[in-house]
């Protein structure tokens, strides 16, 4: 569960960056605020605070609950389809809702002409984050099977060594014209081919369920503390149906990496509490810290924008990678023109839908 750590420590490192807020200054004013405007936001994050806590829990646990369902079991051809729509949520919301909001952040004119003017550090910091989250999912994966395989090696070993002793122990030799030895059958090597390969897939889904959980959280966070932080009714309205629904699906994209990563009953519940709670978090926080904060000081446009970059970076290289070509040239796909369409059909569906709510959020 390192790549898990790794996701707490993010998420504990964006809660020493937030107050920083408070203690920046900027240039530009903000918005004056109205009290009825005020007690009425109040009013609307309570709902969105349980109204996305609610979305996030029953998008994960759809998945994970499911594997006693045959149609949502990871066998079946609805669950290719379903997390190919979830595919195209993550997708549409890093290039249509995150992105673009890391670049106007990076680009304020809140922000020092230099650097902030002169070099696309928006673009540069998504690139940066895909090729970094391309090397932990390589190394995370080559640690894992090493570990596995170095371990089934050794026990293999132990029971070769086991054998050896009983064997001379009776007296009892295996003699052939060419050497002295014992077969293990499936235990040699640590496993018969397919049994590797099983286990190798479900290495690859571990990795996949933890970085994918990494970037979800690091701009649930961020777009949490935005709501939170937000004191017009007219924004905050289309924002609660659209960060449900996009909290929603998101869920469900994870929670199938889980469910396919066959994690332990206790891994899987952390992973899914802490998915769900962390948007409500932000929301929570951004509530608390809305009195001193200020969306345009510079610390505050510099901290959301490249982390927004960061997480676009993240989803992007996720969806497409692990999500969308490890299923799309799954065998099983690719021999069934049926599932092929209605998979692509469902992450046009999912991209479009995410697209659109763009108008409102």
């Amino acid at each position: 569960m390192k790549l898990s750590f790794l996701s707490f420590s993010f998420f504990f490192f964006l809660l020493l960056l937030f107050p920083l807020y408070s203690l920046a200054s900027c240039q530009c004013t903000p918005n004056s605020k109205d009290y009825e405007d005020f007690k009425n936001s109040i009013s609307l994050k309570s709902i969105a605070l349980v109204s996305i806590l609610a979305a996030g829990a029953a998008g994960v646990l759809i998945p994970i609950l499911g594997r006693s369902i045959p149609f949502l079991r990871p066998e079946s051809d609805l669950f290719f389809s379903i997390k190919s729509f979830a595919a195209g949520v993550i997708l549409a919301t890093a290039f249509i809702h995150i992105l673009p909001d890391a670049f106007a952040r990076l680009t304020s004119p809140c922000l020092p002409t230099h650097p902030w003017q002169v070099f696309p550090f928006a673009g540069f910091v998504a690139m940066s984050s895909a090729m970094g989250t391309m090397m932990i999912d390589s190394f995370a994966t080559g640690y894992y099977k090493r570990s596995h395989f170095k371990k089934a090696q050794l026990f293999d070993d132990e029971i070769v060594a086991g054998d050896r002793e009983a064997a001379h122990a009776g007296h009892v030799h295996v003699h052939t014209h060419a050497s002295h030895g014992h077969a293990h059958g499936p235990v040699a090597g640590g496993g018969s081919p397919a049994e590797e390969a099983s286990m190798e897939e479900k290495i690859r889904h571990r990795v996949i369920s933890q970085v994918l959980e990494l970037g979800i959280v690091v701009h649930s966070v961020i777009i949490g503390v935005s709501l939170g932080t937000s004191e017009s009714p007219k924004t905050i309205k289309p924002l609660v149906g659209a960060l449900s629904f996009h909290q929603f699906f998101e869920g469900i994209g994870l929670g199938g990496c889980i469910v396919q990563a066959n994690f332990r009953a206790r891994a899987t519940v952390i992973m899914a509490i802490f998915f769900s709670l962390t948007a409500p978090f932000g929301i929570a926080l951004g509530i608390a810290i809305s009195t001193s904060y200020n969306p345009n000081s510079s610390t505050a446009l510099i901290i959301e924008g490249i982390f927004d970059a960061a997480s676009a970076g993240i989803l992007v290289y996720m969806s497409l990678v692990d999500l969308l070509a490890a299923d799309f040239t799954n065998p099983r796909m690719q021999n069934s023109i049926k599932l092929q369409l209605g998979a692509h059909l469902a992450l046009l569906l999912g991209s479009a839908f995410m697209s659109i709510l763009a108008k409102w959020a």
